[in-house]
């Protein structure tokens, strides 16, 4: 009887001991990879390695669920005679802004060449100047417009959503998309499966048969494990016959409608766009769709890139950045609006967790005389985040930039104005998930009216808003200073 208890004991250790050595080999594997096989900045790959090494057999579950990077070759593809017409846009603006030879580009536009041309080595971020913008600052009017359109639509409704939730808000814009199957439309949805996770296939049972299209990003392989949990798409983009496009932060939920109480009010910024910054739209819902798609593939014709004719006359550059590309193309774009402010920058973003450069440019602007104002929600969406963010605004301060917290509910708009002049409005936050590991779009602006406009928005918010002073914040308790110091260790993987 002893003698089978010993070998069974004897058996059990050695299958312990082997898994324990087979965890420790594949930490050694990742961190390697890790340090010299992945694109990471170095607060990252610090951040993964302590992880990997003090929790190995935790650390490798977390690694492969939200550490893996993307493949770049192999998302988001055009084929070749699509490729080469959108160089040839490209190839002709650069040319134009090198020269000033173009009779379509205004002074403003000049000014700003170096910036325009930058954003151009995305190739979809080709320049239009034929544009006419409405601003939407609330969810019901955003909404309401959205789902007017929809039922205006003539030929096809393609529609992007970070977040697509079945309540009250949901159900009515699927109802009015089955409405428009019934007619004959073509309708395609994508939404991203982590953003949307609560939506499931029997939702879409009236929209399948009556022949919408539907596809999720980055599915599930798993009930409750996606590998690709780190690497979302957020974009939120809508495009109704080629001629209306609309992008920005409002996701569908009650909540953007303020039917939340943990969140109250739901302070947003979205766009909806006439002109051809619509075609740059469809372009990247192409490419979205396409990635995910396999049986009902888009194509590149004059059905889905109609001629639009609009008295609009405001320049727009629709950029995309995400973890396929070689540049943070977005990140790059605030960046060079920040450094090229003459006189005044405004902020808005519910997340602020930049990189040291970014902060670094912010405050040379602020040190160099510019009025750099910044505002942020008063209340956490997420605990960590709130307070990395709380401490990155608050490392600002001593350089004179004004910190502002938003007090009329949450503030989840993503724009920023320089001088007046120029402005961002779009999906991207200022933080490392946007910049590095999220799918993101953005709309840069060049109209003094449009960054008035939001600038208004703005100053009206600041109605609401109370600053935040070096004597408030030194004044802080023991645990906001300990919730801070563990949110700042781990900003890297927020």
């Amino acid at each position: 009887m002893i003698d089978v208890f010993s070998i069974f004991y004897n058996h059990t250790n050695i299958i312990i001991n082997t898994f324990m050595i087979g965890a420790f080999i594949l930490n050694i594997i990742f961190a390697f990879i890790i340090i010299f096989m992945e694109r990471r900045s170095t607060g990252a790959v610090w951040a993964w390695i302590l992880i990997l090494v003090f929790i190995p057999i935790l650390g490798f579950i977390i690694y492969l669920l939200f550490g893996r990077q993307i493949q770049r070759d192999h998302i988001f593809r055009l084929d070749k005679d699509d490729k080469v017409k959108i160089e040839s846009i490209v190839d002709e603006q650069l040319e134009s802004l090198n020269n000033n030879t173009s009779s379509e580009f205004n002074n403003q536009i000049f000014r700003y060449k170096d910036m325009i041309q930058m954003l151009l080595h995305n190739n979809s971020a080709f320049l239009t100047n034929n544009n006419d913008i409405s601003i939407y600052t609330d969810g019901k009017e955003k909404f309401n417009s959205l789902l007017k359109d929809i039922y205006n639509a003539k030929n096809y409704i393609h529609i992007q959503y970070y977040v697509f939730r079945n309540d009250k808000l949901g159900k009515s814009i699927l109802s009015a998309l089955e409405h428009k199957l019934e007619d004959g439309l073509e309708v395609k949805m994508l939404y991203d499966d982590m953003g949307s996770r609560s939506l499931s296939l029997k939702d879409f049972d009236n929209f399948r048969k009556k022949g919408g299209h539907f596809e999720a990003f980055f599915p599930s392989k798993l009930p409750l494990i996606n590998l690709r949990m780190n690497n979302r798409n957020h974009r939120k983009i809508v495009i109704i016959d080629g001629y209306i496009g609309y992008v920005g932060g409002f996701n569908v939920g009650d909540e953007y409608l303020g039917g939340k109480k943990k969140f109250g009010y739901w302070r947003d910024t979205h766009l909806r766009i006439i002109g051809d910054a619509v075609n740059a739209l469809q372009l990247r819902f192409m490419l979205d769709w396409n990635s995910q798609s396999t049986r009902d593939r888009l194509n590149f014709n004059e059905h889905y890139y109609p001629i639009i004719k609009t008295k609009g006359k405001t320049s727009v550059q629709i950029a995309s950045s995400g973890p396929d590309e070689i540049w943070e193309q977005i990140k790059y774009g605030y960046l060079k609006m920040i450094s090229s402010a003459k006189k005044s920058i405004f902020i808005q973003s519910p997340y602020f967790i930049p990189d040291q450069a970014f902060l670094d440019t912010v405050k040379i602007a602020a040190l160099s005389g510019v009025d750099v104002n910044i505002m942020i929600p008063n209340k956490p969406d997420h605990p960590f985040v709130y307070w990395a963010t709380y401490n990155n605004v608050a490392s600002l301060l001593d350089s004179g930039v004004n910190i502002f917290h938003y007090n009329n509910g949450f503030l989840h708009s993503k724009i920023l104005i320089i001088d007046d002049e120029v402005a961002s409005v779009g999906t991207t936050n200022m933080d490392h998930r946007s910049f590095t590991l999220n799918f993101e779009i953005n709309a840069f602006i060049y109209d003094t009216n449009i960054a008035k406009e939001l600038r208004t928005a703005f100053e009206t918010d600041l109605k609401l808003s109370y600053k935040l002073t070096k004597q408030i914040y030194e004044q802080r308790s023991i645990w906001v200073k300990f919730k801070e110091g563990i949110s700042r260790l781990l900003s890297p993987l927020l």
